[in-house]
């Protein structure tokens, strides 16, 4: 009887210690597994997006109040197509990290990872999500007789036989486009601007027929309201089955007089900026086409396609053909500003000599970043051989090579600038230095698009003309002020030159020996991520946020 007591009681303490165990295993794997989502959260900087309000009226407070509601409509219809139905995915998600981290990149995609599911209970994107039924392909799309395929404000149902359908934007997403004209007409009578209230009005009525002309022709004419408001399609890039179909996002954005002034003053230089091109008279014959039209902003509120994951600092609009010539571009200051404090600093302090980090600023991140833009507006659209236009010439790699041109150009104008003395309270090495620190935000993001494989190609041309030193000690980068200089100019007559003859063999040389990240580079990269640098931002905002701090 004794024997039999103890084996029973062994029994129970052998099943205890085996369930202990096992569910200290269950503890243990959920802990791994709470930890790698927490290391993709701490991908993203948690940030205030708040500007200076003091000067809104009531009424404008009133205004702001009714663009979050129409922008949350907004942010609806983004969800369904970048996803579908929102809330089921987050009533599947239990894990509240995971849960955070699908919030911000609007599905179970990574959108810092080229879109890999983050989780295995997810399957791969479909190319065409959102837009198009996700058993689609090409050849199904091509061969469907209906033209309005290839409108870019229409996607694709199947019908209950099978058969493909096409629904213009407005149709298929009524309901939260009626609530988000309905917020814009309330937030129209609270306007104190009568050209942003036809604006407004006018926003509303396009938004239920997709056709956005008449309400981009009134916002190209706005100049007199400091609240701004854009919603409606933003970008083609999320469609990957044809690379046509425009996703919706809204701004809420607040006018930076001060800063536009300033931009403003360097933008009308272009046509002495384009006399003085470091190349023959033959590469500069062409005339800058207007201004460089930029405006700066702080952003008050975003929704849909301008907060998913990697977040703008940027933005070239309207949308569309009828508008190239006449484009704005609107910079983001508090943005800007966020990314600077809490990505580019922390990089500098680990990247950049200890003597040199005093010379990244963020007025010097701000204008290196603006005359990228600028740059767009200048150089080559014609090569000079009658080889036809740059970019027919260049063929696959005129993305390449006009990317490489904007971000070398900058910097070889705003060393025009330094010697002018257009440039005040800052010194040519704070626009280096910060230059040489930005290469290690932006390639973070991998060269998988035109502009990283241009990171690429301009950091390895300056490193075999000396213009920075590695200390492999101390694994810091030192900039010479003087070989930066030539390098600088060096590159931009190179560039210019490969736009002007339509060398094709000589661009993809170029990008062939260049346009890659090497293997000692990749270990800056890898000590960047060890020390948790965030590579972007997430936003803590909305109304409350912006009361708040103000």
């Amino acid at each position: 009887m004794i024997r039999k007591t103890i084996f029973l009681f062994s029994l129970i303490i052998s099943i205890t210690i085996a369930f202990s165990c096992q569910q200290n295993k269950k503890t243990e794997e959920k802990k791994a597994y709470d930890t790698v989502m927490q290391r993709k959260l701490a991908n993203y900087a948690k940030v205030k997006l708040s500007a200076d309000i003091s000067t809104l009226s009531a009424n404008q407070i009133k205004l702001f109040s009714e663009l979050i509601r129409a922008a949350n409509a907004i942010d609806d219809i983004y969800w369904l197509q970048a996803y579908g139905d929102k809330n089921k995915l987050l009533d599947e998600i239990t894990d509240t990290d995971m849960k955070e981290y699908a919030m911000i990149n609007y599905g179970p995609w990574d959108r810092l990872d080229g879109f890999i599911p983050f989780t295995e209970d997810f399957p791969p994107r479909p190319l065409g999500l959102g837009f198009f039924p996700n058993d689609i392909n090409q050849e199904e799309f091509f061969a469907l007789k209906d033209d309005a395929k290839y409108n870019p404000f229409t996607s694709l149902q199947r019908t209950n036989d099978g058969l493909l359908k096409v629904i213009p934007f407005h149709t298929a997403y009524q309901s939260h486009i009626q609530n988000a004209t309905t917020h814009i007409k309330n937030a129209a009578q609270l306007t104190e601007s009568e050209t942003f209230k036809e604006y407004l009005l006018q926003r509303a009525e396009d938004l239920l027929v997709d056709d956005f002309d008449k309400s981009d022709h009134l916002w190209m004419k706005l100049s007199d309201n400091p609240i701004d408001f854009i919603a409606g399609p933003i970008s083609n890039t999320e469609d990957h089955l044809i690379w046509s179909k425009y996703s919706y996002g809204a701004f809420i954005l607040l006018r930076n007089e001060a800063w536009t002034k300033d931009v403003e003053k360097y933008a009308s230089l272009l046509p002495y900026l384009q006399k003085n091109l470091p190349v023959g008279d033959d590469y500069k014959t062409e005339t800058p086409s207007g201004s460089a039209n930029i405006a700066i902003y702080d952003v008050l509120y975003n929704a849909g396609y301008c907060n998913a994951g990697n977040k703008l600092i940027g933005l070239n609009l309207p949308i569309g053909t009828n508008h190239v010539n006449c484009a704005r571009k609107l910079y983001f200051k508090n943005v800007m500003q966020a990314k600077f404090d809490k990505i580019l600093q922390p990089i500098t302090n680990l990247v950049i000599d200890e003597n040199q980090r005093k010379h990244v600023t963020f007025k010097s991140f701000f204008l290196n970043t603006i005359f990228y833009e600028i740059s767009n507006s200048l150089g080559i659209s014609e090569t000079i051989n009658g080889k036809g236009t740059v970019k027919d010439a260049l063929k696959e790699h005129h993305n390449v090579i006009a990317e490489l041109k904007n971000d070398v150009l900058r910097m070889f104008f705003i060393d025009q600038l330094h010697e002018m003395r257009e440039i005040k309270d800052a010194e040519l090495m704070d626009n280096y230095v910060t230059y040489m620190a930005d290469v290690f935000r932006s390639i973070r993001f991998g060269v998988t698009d035109s502009q990283g494989v241009a990171n690429m190609i301009r950091f390895y041309y300056f490193q075999e003309h000396e213009a920075f030193k590695y200390n492999h000690k101390s694994k810091t980068y030192k900039v010479n002020l003087y070989k930066m200089k030539k390098a600088i100019e060096s590159l931009s007559s190179t560039i210019l030159e490969i736009q002007g003859n339509g060398d094709y063999e000589a661009a993809a040389n170029l990008i062939k020996e260049k346009g890659y990240i090497h293997t000692e580079l990749l270990q800056d990269l890898y000590r960047i991520q060890r020390a948790k640098i965030p590579k972007d931002l997430v936003y803590d905002q909305g109304e409350k946020v912006i009361l708040s701090d103000n």
